[in-house]
This record gives structure tokens, C-alpha cells and sequence, in this order.
């Protein structure tokens, strides 16, 4: 099940509609996202209980929800 512009929001919050787009575009699934996400917000903790750095969508999705964070502290 690739995801829906609800599923983004459900996971992330309110977002900007293009990152929703972007997001929705890389065919990723509710779990990719929901993984992404807690890469994010919680890398050090997934490295220490011996989680493989994240690749595929997974990654393509890390990469965006780290670029929206970097715009923020600009």
C-alpha cells in the first residue's frame, strides 16, 4: 500500500503540501515512513540497538524529512 497525503499528516504532523508530494512520489509505504521518521528523530538510539543504517526508500525518505529540517533552521 503506497501512501496518501492522510497517511503523511499522520505521521509527520502538518506539513508543507510539496513535501507531502515528495514523499507521496517515492511510492514508499505507511511502515517506510513511520521507519524514516524515527531515523530522524532518533538515529543515535537505532544505531545503538544494532539497526542497520537505512537504505532504499527508507533512505530517499530520510533524505527529504532532513532536508525540510535544515530549511527550518535556516
Amino acid at each position: 500500500m503506497t501512501l496518501t497525503s492522510h497517511d503523511v499528516t499522520t505521521v509527520l504532523g502538518p506539513v508543507d503540501e510539496t513535501l507531502i508530494a515528495d514523499i507521496v512520489a517515492t511510492g514508499a509505504t505507511p511502515t517506510e515512513l513511520s521507519e524514516a521518521w524515527a531515523w530522524v528523530n532518533s538515529d543515535e538510539a537505532l544505531i545503538g540497538e544494532g539497526r542497520h543504517l537505512p537504505d532504499g526508500k527508507v533512505a530517499a525518505l530520510v533524505d527529504l524529512l532532513c532536508a525540510d529540517d535544515e530549511e527550518w533552521e535556516e
